[in-house]
């Protein structure tokens, strides 16, 4: 099998079920895929307890610096209704010029154009003067806990040092060469109980309302907005995203009341500067008494989710204007350096290298019948390459 074709790559993969934790095959023919280019293929398993074990790959090919690193997960969510699908999810079939299966764009596809332009530039100039490796983890799309942070921890302490990492997300919204991730938001989720007195809806007076007390403390997380926006960040959102009483009675006053939040924040806060913020909203919308007249301040506690995502931002002009260059010389579009969107697993590789996302587009990731255009896979895998010849020529740019 030649892995110089995008094509033949992903259908390989696409038909390994890899549905978080299962390794599905897809690492055994990563290594297939690898080994004959020359790189040394380790499996990494990380343990967690609670959860299940995760099978993990790290290749590399080369010795010498400077050293690039493609980040990506080979695992994938759930089908769903597989009746629903107009082809076989694990099938990787092609229509109308198209390959269908669950993982086509998230992200499978990404890694199968890296891997080709890695073998044509091998083909074509030899081996780089440096070194390439390979990160891919197997919980991306699950607790994200026995995935790349482990397994970034597991290779540093090996004595592994990278320049500079590429993750092949799908980042382009409509087509190939809108978007370039170089930053993402810092995310933060909590819960917020507010305690109250049951009674009966009837006799108020003996009652004290959770609901009361609730309503002004989630308004107070969502407004005013917790800020303007940067120049490299959309403006810090918060969601209010589920709110329970937990109460079957339409005639009894709730004792309790709880309510979930999440905020995407920019590099305006920090997580721990965000927190204080909403403790500090909540404390004084505890003693608004507008809807609790003569009443002592509401009463309250937060939980705080655990594991926040931090916001950061990649400024690297070797990283950065190699892959800007490559879009424009093989789509003739200037992509857009964009912050927006959720969170991946390059919250993690930034503690280590400078690190920014390109790949597909990603408008049918995690739906039924996941597809991905064979031209997009083409011009994707030229785009690596001509990034892979570029940024070795580049690499010491700062």
């Amino acid at each position: 099998m030649s892995v110089s074709d995008p094509i033949a790559n992903l259908q390989t993969l696409i038909r390994c079920p890899s549905v978080t934790p299962a390794e599905g095959g897809a690492l055994s023919a990563l290594e297939a895929m690898l080994a004959p280019l020359g790189f040394k293929v380790e499996r990494m398993i990380a343990t967690e307890p609670g959860l299940p074990d995760i099978e993990n790959l790290y290749a590399r090919l080369g010795t010498d610096g400077p050293h690039l690193m493609f980040a990506g997960h080979t695992d994938v969510v759930p089908v769903g209704d597989e009746a629903s699908w107009s082809h076989p999810p694990f099938g990787a079939e092609i229509a109308d010029g198209e390959m269908f299966g669950r993982g086509a764009v998230d992200m499978k596809g990404g890694i199968a154009c890296f891997i080709a332009a890695v073998a044509r530039h091998i083909e074509k100039h030899g081996a780089p003067k440096g070194s390439i490796s390979f990160l891919i983890t197997g919980d991306e799309e699950g607790p994200s806990v026995n995935g790349t942070e482990k397994l970034l921890k597991w290779a540093a302490e090996k004595g592994e040092r990278w320049d500079a990492c590429l993750v092949g997300e799908p980042t382009n919204p409509d087509a190939l060469g809108d978007m370039i991730k170089i930053g993402r938001r810092g995310s933060v989720s909590g819960k917020v109980t507010v305690f109250g007195v049951q009674g009966h809806a009837a006799y108020p007076h003996l009652a004290d309302n959770a609901v009361r007390g609730l309503l002004p403390l989630s308004a107070a997380l969502m407004d005013p907005p917790f800020d303007a926006g940067t120049a490299e960040f959309p403006a810090s959102n918060l969601e209010v995203t589920t709110v329970d009483v937990g109460n079957p009675a339409t005639n009894v006053v709730p004792a309790k009341a709880t309510f979930a939040f999440n905020i995407r924040f920019n590099d305006t806060w920090t997580a721990d500067t965000v927190k204080a913020e909403i403790i500090r909203r909540l404390d004084a919308a505890a003693s608004d008494q507008t809807l609790r007249p003569d009443r002592q301040p509401t009463r309250y506690e937060i939980t705080w989710a655990e594991r926040p995502s931090h916001v950061f931002l990649t400024r690297n002009n070797a990283l950065i204007g190699s892959l800007s260059a490559a879009v424009e010389a093989v789509t003739g579009k200037q992509p857009t350096l964009s912050t927006t969107g959720g969170t991946s697993d390059a919250r993690f590789i930034k503690d280590y290298c400078p690190v920014v996302e390109f790949g597909l587009v990603g408008q049918t990731m995690h739906m039924v019948d996941e597809r991905v255009a064979l031209a997009d896979l083409e011009t994707l895998t030229q785009i690596y390459g001509t990034f892979l010849s570029r940024w070795f020529g580049d690499a010491t740019l700062s």
